[in-house]
């Protein structure tokens, strides 16, 4: 009963939330799952770690499949670098079994959920705002 009203509560939370809240959560998530590919890693539990790092890579693979190139052409270059680097990465961990390469991807990517937090906050603050998409 506890589980289906958590669930409950995960699903009403993603069908009210902002753009900017959905990606942050998808960012806190993909921090998660590769802490805990980090954790099994440690532990010696192979499956759970690559289950985890899986779920990460499905999330940044996410990330990279909608950037809009069209809006920010720049910007979702070298995004795309970022996560295309990541993504190698994370599959080279877990080939290699490597934790320390999980713990790189998670210092890259902190300061890209950084800067997604502190411009989620300024434009719920208004201190900021988003500009509407003009096709050239």
């Amino acid at each position: 009963m506890f589980n289906a009203g958590v669930q409950r509560y995960k699903t009403v939370q993603v069908k009210t939330s902002t753009p900017g809240e959905l990606l942050m959560m998808l960012y806190d998530g993909a921090f998660r799952f590769l802490g805990e590919a980090v954790a099994a890693f440690d532990s010696g539990d192979r499956s759970r770690a690559c289950e985890r790092i899986d779920r990460a890579h499905a999330i940044l693979s996410e990330f990279s499949a909608t950037l809009r190139h069209e809006v920010y052409p720049d910007l979702c270059k070298n995004l795309e670098g970022v996560y295309g680097f990541c993504l190698s990465h994370l599959v080279q961990a877990n080939l290699q079994q490597d934790p320390e390469m999980v713990r790189e991807v998670m210092r890259i990517l902190e300061p890209l959920r950084e800067a997604f937090r502190e411009a989620v906050r300024q434009v719920h603050a208004g201190e900021a705002k988003l500009e509407p998409y003009q096709p050239r």
